[in-house]
């Protein structure tokens, strides 16, 4: 693969990855780092004949490291909630750090092509039905960080002091720089991670799986007269939606809709292109009789 070409092809492995949504998650990140990650590793690995299998775990842990930490000190999962998405806007430094390594950058080109890959991140890719960019816009965020480490050894130069001055106050956030570096005494990120079991926001899956759990032990569907569902305040919202007929995206992110899969139709949960339209009727029938609401603080905790 050409030098021109490579950042697009990592682009598209990239979209495609997290387009599944059965990737893995860091949740106090609020991330899905290996959907940005490991194609980027086995992308550039594979063009530039890398055969070390020690350099490219290190590789990956890096920009794991990268990744979740800096997300982690913005705020982590609670950003998610205000609108930011953190896996798109870190996915460009993750990115960075892997081709980074590969690449064998000394510590200054390094830290030029984090600083790069910082100032090309953005919040959020808005709200898209249909034919959504979503994925194919996440893509370029990780071709983002990819494009900064090739500068960086090309010469180009970053304002390294940017996490030190307010740049990030433009979108509320304040990361502490010297948490951040102790934060490197940590264990590796990559250890932390968990991994979707099936094609949903994770956010939903506590009570599908309890759902699923409830109708493996015999309870039986025709019994069900309704469903009451308390989630965090935080992502009420996010969750608690109807679907679109043939918009995936709002498939998987309502709950009352995968409560409804798991009670009826297991099988499709497992499916990357479930969006049926029209939406069955027995499924609308089932999801009128479910609610929605948030938790008390007491409860949570």
């Amino acid at each position: 693969v050409q030098t021109c070409a490579l950042p697009i092809c990592v682009a598209l492995h990239c979209a495609l990855t997290r387009l599944s949504e059965i990737d893995d998650i860091h949740l106090a990140a609020g991330t899905t780092p290996g959907a940005a990650l490991i194609p980027t590793a086995l992308t550039l690995a594979a063009a530039w004949g890398e055969s070390s299998v020690q350099h490219l775990e290190a590789a990956i842990a890096a920009g794991y490291d990268a990744m979740v930490r800096l997300s982690e000190e913005m705020g982590g999962a609670g950003i998610l909630y205000r609108g930011i998405w953190p896996t798109y806007f870190n996915a460009p430094i993750g990115a960075a750090a892997v081709a980074s390594r590969l690449l064998g950058l000394d510590p200054v080109q390094t830290a030029h092509a984090l600083g790069l890959a910082l100032v090309v991140a953005a919040p959020n890719v808005g709200q898209q039905l249909g034919k959504t960019g979503r994925w194919l816009l996440f893509g370029g965020a990780v071709r983002n960080g990819v494009m900064a480490a090739l500068s960086a050894r090309e010469g180009f130069t970053a304002d390294l002091g940017l996490l030190d001055k307010p740049f990030h106050a433009v979108f509320g956030l304040k990361p502490d720089t010297r948490r951040l570096l102790e934060s490197l005494d940590k264990p590796a990120s990559i250890l932390e991670v968990s991994f979707k079991p099936w094609c949903a926001a994770r956010q939903t899956m506590a009570a599908a799986q309890g759902l699923k759990e409830l109708l493996s032990q015999g309870l039986q569907t025709a019994q069900i007269e309704a469903i009451h569902v308390a989630v965090p305040p935080a992502y009420l919202a996010m969750v608690n939606h109807g679907v679109v007929a043939g918009d995936r995206s709002s498939h998987m992110t309502s709950l009352p809709y995968q409560l409804v899969l798991a009670a009826l139709a297991p099988e499709m949960m497992n499916r990357l292109d479930f969006a049926p339209q029209p939406t069955p009727p027995e499924h609308q029938a089932l999801m009128a009789r479910i609610t929605t609401v948030a938790a008390l603080k007491e409860a949570v905790a």
